[in-house]
């Protein structure tokens, strides 16, 4: 065998292997881009959204300012 035919097939080697990699990495970007549409859909069925979480906690706060105020103004208190 001389130089050239050990060159070609390890070229062809080489970019059979590279091929198959890049491929596989094609794949699995693909699934990724499934996998985080599927997050984004699922996603906030689960979690709060942060202005929501935001916009119970000021109910809550407003009504608990309401019952200390009145608990200051109640006329019995100690």
């Amino acid at each position: 065998m001389d130089y050239q035919t050990l060159l070609n097939i390890g070229l062809t080697l080489v970019s059979s292997v590279t091929g198959w990699f890049a491929r596989e990495l094609w794949a699995a970007v693909k699934e990724l881009k499934v996998d985080l549409a599927k997050l984004r859909e699922e996603l906030p069925k689960s979690y709060v959204v942060k202005d929501d979480y935001k916009n119970d906690i000021r109910e809550l706060k407003e009504m608990i300012n309401k019952i200390f105020d009145k608990l200051d103004n109640k006329s019995d208190k100690a």
